[in-house]
């Protein structure tokens, strides 16, 4: 439900984020003691335009401005940070690339200490008004609930607990009174609600009725309009289809989808492979360039066989590419089925130190260079684990959208190695789906840490 005053306070966060931006750039001058006047600015104005073009791509691959008044307030400011980050990370990178278009150190260094200061101080402030005031100086939001089901009990309990939305509900209408809740207010027969409503300036009804009513629907949305009053509908999926949906336009008609998914976003997914492909070639420039051949000699005299282990596994949409990982086991018949154990007497000396230590998965970053493969995303499986658990475990198949990865949320909140039950493949199926609906570029980041941390420690589960 968005504010009715969503896009005038939205348009207000926009100008003043830019008026700080740009503002903090002049300021920055004089702080370095630079002796600049207006008329100077001009000779910046490629640096000014880049800034702002930069602002606004980072402000809306994040949503900083989306559903201003309607969002809680951590949400809200955890994607400011974000898009400041995001921000400053580009800009630094501009001037690498771009010096002699750039600003000088002394004032640019200023201006992002500044500038995230004065922004996030800016957002603060703001939610704190919103909260104490509730922004109910600018006028009443009372409104009624047509109907006891599950729709109208659904969307009370929903107002009710965001009072962001500063809404006032007067009560509910419902033919039988013992549906309504006693701590909702009752206001009487459905038949009398609009009357009731003109009659009591209560500017907006919302008809929780179900489809079997769509006539009585029919009626009462014309005798709104009769009356002035605004009438919406609640559309009753709860009770037919158990799963919370989110609604996204296609002109006018409203579609129905079961999850987020930031990565359908074209801008999402080229920030994601942008960095893929900047991470897997420090790793082979930096690591691999001179761990191959050493791993390649140790490996081969350790045991006979290839140094790299190749293994179908499942991919994007469920294409099978080949996996690359430094080989651990001697040559065996059952590596593409069965998977390694406690004690397995497979594995090699060296394996056993490359898999404790996650070494044998580095050739993995060439899998990501190709495109086969993130940095994070959900682990391949083997093709026949694939098989196997898509017909035991729901929404199996759905962790197939994203691009596997060499490391996931799964694996750093302790769901890796050996799944023996389904209940182990079916958390970590769960903890995939989780960062399918919340990706973000500073959630890649936290799992990338969070797996070299654990590097460091004793992995029980790695073997």
């Amino acid at each position: 439900m968005e504010h009715k005053y969503s896009t005038i306070f939205k348009w207000i966060n926009v100008i003043i984020d830019y008026t700080l931006l740009n503002g903090t750039l002049y300021l920055s001058f004089i702080m370095a003691d630079y002796d600049l006047v207006w008329g100077d600015v001009y000779d910046y104005r490629l640096t000014i335009l880049l800034l702002n073009f930069c602002w606004f791509y980072c402000s809306h691959v994040l949503n900083v401005y989306g559903r201003i008044l309607e969002r809680e307030a951590v949400p809200i400011m955890a994607a400011n940070i974000g898009a400041l980050c995001l921000f400053i990370f580009i800009a630094i990178l501009m001037k690498l690339i771009l010096p002699y278009l750039y600003i000088p150190p002394t004032p640019f260094i200023y201006y992002f200490a500044l500038s995230p200061i004065l922004i996030l101080s800016w957002r603060f402030s703001f939610l704190l008004l919103r909260k104490y005031r509730r922004m109910s100086w600018l006028g009443s939001n009372s409104i009624a609930i047509i109907g006891a089901g599950s729709a109208g009990i659904n969307l009370f309990n929903n107002i009710v607990s965001n009072l962001q939305l500063d809404y006032h509900i007067a009560g509910m209408f419902d033919d039988d009174r013992s549906k309504v809740p006693p701590y909702i207010n009752y206001l009487g027969q459905v038949q009398d609600s609009i009357r009731f409503a003109s009659s009591n300036k209560i500017g907006e009804v919302f008809c929780a009725l179900p489809y079997s009513e769509s006539e009585r629907v029919e009626t009462l949305m014309q005798e709104a309009d009769e009356n002035m009053v605004r009438f919406r509908v609640v559309p009753d999926i709860k009770g037919t289809i158990h799963h919370n949906f989110l609604i996204e336009m296609f002109g006018f008609v409203p579609v129905l989808k079961p999850r987020p998914e930031p990565l359908e976003n074209k801008a999402n997914e080229i920030i994601k492979r942008a960095f893929d492909i900047s991470f897997s070639l420090l790793i082979i420039v930096f690591l691999l360039s001179w761990l191959i051949p050493l791993m390649a000699l140790i490996i081969k005299l350790d045991s006979e066989g290839p140094v790299f282990f190749k293994q179908l596994r499942s991919g994007k949409q469920n294409k099978p590419f080949y996996c690359l990982k430094f080989r651990s086991m001697k040559i065996n018949t059952g590596c593409d089925s069965v998977q390694a154990c406690r004690g397995d007497r497979r594995v090699t000396r060296v394996g056993k130190f490359i898999r404790k230590t996650s070494i044998d998965e580095l050739p993995q970053f060439i899998n990501v260079l190709m495109g086969d493969m993130s940095v994070v995303g959900p682990r391949p499986h083997m093709l026949k684990h694939t098989q196997d658990y898509s017909r035991v475990i729901n929404n199996y198949m759905v962790r197939h959208f994203l691009t596997p990865g060499i490391t996931g949320w799964a694996q750093v909140n302790g769901y890796r190695g050996e799944t023996k039950e389904n209940v182990s493949m079916l958390n970590r199926v769960k903890a995939d789906l989780w960062y399918l609906e919340h990706w973000s570029i500073l959630l890649d980041l936290k799992i990338i840490f969070l797996t070299i941390w654990q590097g460091f420690r004793d992995n029980d589960k790695a073997y």
